[in-house]
């Protein structure tokens, strides 16, 4: 594992380095035949060098105490995990967890470090690290942007439309707090012995919530370069991560809440560690679909609300994902599927992750499932239950049962053979 001392070492800027940093001898428990390139670009290479990192998702969110009850918990975010769930998930044989949780700093003005958040996400990290998990920051709110907007219909039904915060697309000052954010988390997790990454926002979605556009050509025909466009708020977050933290890979999607569909149309920076990472829900008709709607894989039926029924199956997947291809002929930097899933309900589900499991492999491309719950019993009840692969087909049923789908995910977590003890 590396030590907070020795990461230390590799992570200062390269100005103040002695060209004598020592490297581990072959006698130790570090691997043999490291050079001092690969010794000070460990992070990088489990993103570059094949499918080497496989595991899934946590949420958690700030509580709202007077709206969540127990269901998330009594912290200040929630809801609640514990040692044995991060062990639970590495005994499974994941080797790495994706930490979809609330950014840093103040979600309104004036912006300022969040010292609960910071807090906890110390905590989670110390049991991550003892779950012997590596671990990829991932933030889904910040300046100018609440939780909230992934649930956004809900406003006004289910919660306070107060608690909707989604001025991030429309404020200079919280854009640039974003960055003071990443600035500050990477300062303070750069040393880190499982950080492996950092995603410098989950699904950015301007297009949509701000102004109702799905078509990514019209976006940019008509917000090309304007407070809206992630294109140009995204760079100056790279570029406060590289004041103070150089290598560290930098995770970042395309708008459209990360969708392939997007991935055209994001600009690459020149950075020599980011890597592409894609969420991937599509056909959406599909992998949320209700437990009454029995649309199968494969199927037919609309995929596209126009109200024509189309062909869904492996060629479809194949074509969708070429998007992919081609991004990787033009810009060939790693990619990752940060989220992927489905309904557990859903008819052949277990072969529809299948094949894509397969396709990632193919093209040495890490992945993280959506999701890996709390054990906390109020959310099992009630929380993200459609894709809590271990409850099995079953809508009603609340508990671990063997299922096809929590196969085809343990099969594939089993072929994982790094983790930070015995990597370098």
């Amino acid at each position: 594992m590396i030590s907070a001392e020795s990461s230390a070492t590799i992570d200062q800027p390269a100005e103040t380095r002695s060209s004598s940093t020592a490297l581990p001898s072959e006698s130790s428990l570090w691997l043999p035949l490291v050079t001092k390139e690969s010794y000070q670009n460990a992070k990088w290479e489990l993103w570059r060098n094949g499918t080497q990192l496989r595991g899934a998702n946590i949420w958690q969110r700030i509580r709202v105490p007077s709206l969540d009850q127990d269901y998330l918990g009594s912290d200040y975010i929630g809801p609640p995990y514990t040692q044995d769930d991060f062990d639970e998930l590495a005994r499974r044989g994941a080797n790495y967890v994706n930490l979809s949780l609330p950014g840093l700093f103040t979600i309104t003005p004036p912006y300022q470090v969040d010292e609960n958040a910071a807090a906890h996400l110390d905590r989670i990290l110390d049991m991550v690290a003892q779950a012997n998990l590596f671990a990829v920051i991932s933030f889904r709110s910040g300046p100018g942007r609440s939780d909230f907007t992934f649930y956004r219909d809900g406003a006004g039904v289910w919660y306070d439309p107060e608690l909707l915060i989604e001025t991030v697309w429309s404020e200079q000052a919280a854009q640039d707090a974003w960055a003071e954010m990443w600035r500050y988390t990477a300062q303070r997790y750069r040393n880190h012995p499982v950080v492996i990454g950092y995603t410098l926002m989950v699904e950015p979605n301007a297009d949509e919530v701000a102004l109702d556009i799905y078509d990514p050509e019209e976006f940019y025909r008509r917000y090309a370069n304007t407070l809206y466009d992630w294109n140009r708020f995204y760079p100056p977050l790279v570029q406060a991560i590289r004041q103070v933290d150089r290598e560290t890979p930098i995770l970042v999607s395309g708008m459209g809440w990360g969708s392939v569909l997007w991935v055209p149309y994001l600009t690459v920076v020149e950075d020599p560690y980011l890597v592409l990472a894609v969420h991937q829900y599509a056909p959406f008709v599909y992998t949320n679909q209700q437990p009454h709607q029995n649309f199968t894989y494969p199927g037919t039926f609309d995929l596209d609300w126009d109200s024509q029924p189309d062909t869904f199956n492996w060629n479809w997947i194949a074509d969708y994902f070429r998007r992919l291809e081609d991004k990787r002929q033009q810009h060939p930097i790693p990619q990752t599927i940060n989220e992927f899933g489905v309904a557990r309900w859903a008819p052949q589900g277990d072969q529809f992750l299948l094949d894509q499991i397969t396709y990632f492999e193919e093209h040495q491309t890490n992945y993280a499932i959506w999701v890996w719950d709390s054990s906390w019993e109020a959310w099992q009840t009630w929380g993200s239950k459609a894709m809590n692969f271990l409850f099995g087909p079953d809508p009603n049923n609340f508990s671990e049962t063997p299922n096809a789908i929590s196969a085809v995910i343990m099969n594939a977590w089993s072929r994982n053979t790094l983790r930070p003890s015995n990597y370098p």
